[in-house]
């Protein structure tokens, strides 16, 4: 963890020694690429190489007469003026958008009881698609063709890790199965995903997107929302459902084989090219074949189930991935064979020759009796592209429904008093940036994962209170399979995973198997209605697969739905602002076209930008920065929203009368000047006196960069310390670097700047430390639920400290039944929860 830039006192000089420190990286390429192993610095990896920029086109706005005109467009776009008004900008836009892949409109028949009955799909062929990506100049310097096996130093030995779909074993695999005699061979990998959404806020018009985005860009492009992300390229038909034909075999096998003469029109060329290649000059002005592979399909589980044609959740096997027996859903200690393409094509072609036959085997292989559009597509078996959905699968499904839903109906049964009690706590719940906040529990009515993940996790700790081992023990017990539910949700969702972050992994899920079977086992004796204790569906194990797809696709952001989710609120937007009811999907593809168009010029325009932006720098930057600077951005913390200045006299007599902190103030902060500014590597020659008039410059904001443990990366936490933040006090935490050795919690109490007359300026806060004994020392119910207690010393002793000793933010829970107690909520980020595991230890 990153720990500022802190200077020590001085050291003896000593004589210099020439040690080499390891690499922090190695990189193993596919024997394919002919590529040597790369090792790399820390500060080199992930860097795109430098190499000859692409031209900057000085006019990028045309065929707009000006800037102003294009981005007057945009604005147009956004706003959604009516026809009359955009019709001229639109046709403007078209004209960009003429060298852009177009959809098309097909046609599809498919008999049905004799009867050949047409459906409309709209399609932008992949592979044409694709090729647009290629031919972008600002994409082209960040594909990634060659399969790699990275790996960390970690003080002992380098140990490999997972991120991005390259660093997978599919990818390795694929390209080992490439045609050897080709050279440069090369996989271009897609993601797809696939789901139905309502337009209209009353749910009778629906609308089913078909969205791709090429796995050989880097994930922040890949799910970003600027040239190179996710793009619209299908629209596939809803067949309504017929009240007679409803839950008949014939009728739904006739709907999956029209999804699936549907999806095919995605694939023009794609399934060529997947056998032969498609030779292309890329950037590095290498020669490569290049074979198009469907690498990752993302879906919740009703798309999984069309796109694999299992045949859901009530058949003998109702996993896409593997064949467990639909009564072992609940048990997570066992694994079960694989599904593969090569089993599915070999059973259908057994009902082929014997339907009676083959139905059987069909039956008990979970699988429908029709024929996958995938197949057709070499090394893209849909089983092993198949991935866990966080969104669905464990946000909305396994914790935000089946998990959530017993802890609401235990609240219920507990008494009025205790579920209000939960209500409030919620409520008060602290606030954090990102975090959805609520005010209830018990009647929640909205559907949204991303909602449902928050509010588990506050739920979890508003409850500690009430179900206790001895009130509740169904409660207690559900408890600890929320805390388990926490910890897998967090390590599923970790960007980079190393061998010991997997193991990790399978170590939790033994731990929540146990807790759900002894939750279970309580459930089937209690007197509290409605308590699950079946559990023995999809969701209770799709998860289970969490460490093979990261072991062969990446982290799971890879295959997240989230990003593809987000699309859907333009597509409804243009419903709703751009369409007549008739004709929806062409009004819809049509604006998703322009914006698309709009996007690429957009990006354009900002490549000019940035492009001028280096040119004005020069090469003569002043690294060293002036005091403004210094002041402004100390080291790794920024403060911001600054307040008057006040004498330090008048806050000790203003402040000091409510709050015990600013008692003395004056004397804590000479007596920290002269006694511990010195620890902080700055040398005082005399006694410092601070006079009743000394200057502070209060603020209320701060800006704290820091390496993340998870990927190594900056992040950024946003702290406050402000009595009304949006009419509520908030006074955040954060974790510091007391002294080398030590770290600990504090909470902000003031935020100042000041300058002291011959030594410099300084930036420091007034803080309460959260490092008090717990009494009786660590409780049993912190031992049982995992849970981190800090206690707060009393306000009198504040403690002031310098901003850069800051290392990150910290969210943390009052207990209410244990004054100046304080929970540490780990779950907040991914940082913090690797963070608190070494906390652990």
């Amino acid at each position: 963890m990153a720990t500022g830039s802190n200077r020590g006192p001085n050291i003896p000089h000593q004589p210099a020694v020439n040690i080499e420190r390891p690499q922090d990286f190695k990189i193993e390429f596919h024997p394919r690429s002919g590529r040597e192993p790369l090792y790399q610095r820390f500060e080199e990896f992930g860097v795109t190489p430098e190499t000859q920029a692409p031209p900057v086109d000085e006019t990028p706005w045309r065929p707009f007469q000006s800037r102003g005109d294009f981005e007057f467009s945009e604005i147009a776009l956004d706003a959604a003026l009516n026809k009359g008004q955009i019709d001229r900008l639109l046709s403007l836009i078209a004209r960009i958008a003429q060298g852009d892949t177009q959809f098309i409109k097909h046609d599809i028949v498919v008999p049905y009881k004799k009867e050949q009955r047409v459906f409309e799909v709209h399609a932008r062929p992949l592979w044409d698609w694709a090729l647009d990506l290629l031919d972008n100049p600002l994409l082209a310097p960040h594909f990634v063709w060659d399969a790699q096996r990275v790996y960390k130093h970690n003080g002992t030995d380098f140990e490999r890790f997972f991120n991005e779909p390259w660093t997978g074993d599919r990818w390795w695999d694929i390209q080992s199965r490439l045609p050897p005699n080709l050279d440069g061979a090369a996989p271009f990998c897609f993601i797809l995903y696939a789901d139905k959404t309502k337009l209209s806020s009353h749910g009778t018009m629906k609308g089913y997107p078909v969205m791709a985005r090429c796995a050989n860009l880097p994930v922040d492009i890949r799910n970003g929302e600027g040239i190179g992300s996710g793009r619209v390229v299908g629209w596939l038909p809803i067949i309504d459902e017929e009240a007679s034909e409803q839950g008949k075999p014939g009728y739904i096998n006739f709907k999956r084989i029209v999804w699936h003469e549907a999806f095919i029109k995605l694939f023009i060329n794609l399934d060529k090219y997947s056998k032969t290649g498609y030779l292309y000059m890329c950037y590095d002005k290498k020669l490569r074949w290049l074979f198009p592979v469907i690498l990752i399909l993302s879906a919740d589980y009703e798309e999984q189930c069309m796109m694999s044609l299992i045949r859901g959740a009530q058949c003998k096997c109702p996993c896409p991935v593997c064949l467990v027996p639909r009564e072992e859903l609940s048990d997570l200690t066992k694994t079960h064979a694989i599904r593969s393409a090569k089993d599915a094509q070999a059973a259908l072609d057994v009902y082929r020759q014997s339907k009676s036959q083959g139905e059987a085997l069909l039956k008990a292989l979970g699988l429908r009796a029709v024929a996958n559009v995938l197949w057709i597509v070499e090394h893209s078996d849909p089983h092993d592209a198949m991935s866990v959905d966080r969104l669905h699968t464990v946000h909305g499904g396994m914790g935000g429904y089946h998990v959530l839903g017993e802890l609401k109906a235990i609240l219920d049964d507990v008494g009025r008093e205790a579920q209000a009690a939960v209500e409030k706590s919620v409520e008060e719940f602290p606030r954090w940036r990102d975090l959805n906040h609520f005010t209830t529990v018990i009647h929640v009515a909205f559907t949204d994962g991303n909602k449902k993940r928050d509010l588990v996790m506050q739920a979890f700790y508003a409850a500690l209170p009430v179900l206790t081992r001895r009130a509740s023990p169904e409660g207690f017990r559900i408890l600890r399979v929320i805390c388990s539910y926490l910890q897998l949700d967090s390590l599923i969702g970790l960007d980079v995973h190393t061998e010991q972050t997997l193991a990790m992994l399978d170590a939790e899920f033994l731990v929540f198997d146990a807790a759900l079977k002894d939750y279970v086992e309580c459930a089937m004796t209690s007197t509290v209605e409605d308590l699950k204790t079946d559990w023995n569906f999809p969701k209770t194990h799709l998860w289970t697969h969490a460490r093979r797809d990261i072991t062969r696709k990446g982290a799971a952001r890879n295959y997240s739905t989230r990003p593809n989710e987000k699309l859907h609120g333009p597509l409804k937007t243009a419903y709703a602002l751009r369409s007549n009811g008739k004709d929806v999907a062409k009004q819809i593809l049509r604006v998703d076209h322009h914006k698309c168009a709009s996007l690429l010029l957009r990006g354009r325009v900002d490549a000019l930008d940035e492009h001028c932006r280096l040119q004005a720098l020069g090469d003569d930057i002043d690294d060293s920065g002036d005091d403004i600077g210094h002041i402004a951005f100390d080291g790794h913390v920024k403060l911001g929203s600054p307040q008057s200045c006040y004498t330090i006299q008048d806050i000790e007599t203003r402040l000091g009368v409510h709050d015990r902190a600013f008692q003395g103030f004056r004397k804590k902060f000479s007596d920290f000047i002269n006694t511990s500014l010195p620890s902080y590597g700055y040398q005082l020659t005399r006694w410092v006196t601070i006079p009743a008039d000394f200057l502070i410059h209060e603020h209320r904001y701060l800006k704290v960069n820091y390496e993340n443990t998870v990927d190594w990366r900056q992040s950024t936490d946003h702290l406050r310390c402000n009595p009304s933040f949006h009419g509520q006090p908030r006074f955040d935490c954060a974790l510091i670097q007391l002294t080398a050795e030590r770290i600990i919690f504090v909470r902000l109490i003031l935020m100042f700047k000041c300058d002291i007359p011959d030594i410099g300026a300084f930036q420091f806060a007034l803080v309460q430390p959260y490092t008090a004994g717990i009494v009786g020392g660590t409780r049993r119910i912190d031992r049982d639920l995992r849970l981190i207690r800090v206690k707060s010393v009393p306000r009198v002793d504040s403690i002031i400290i310098p901003l850069k000793s800051f290392i990150r933010g910290a969210l943390l829970f009052p207990d209410p039944e244990h004054h100046d107690e304080y929970l540490v909520v780990e779950h907040v980020d991914s940082d913090m929860f690797l963070c608190m595991k070494s906390w652990a230890h």
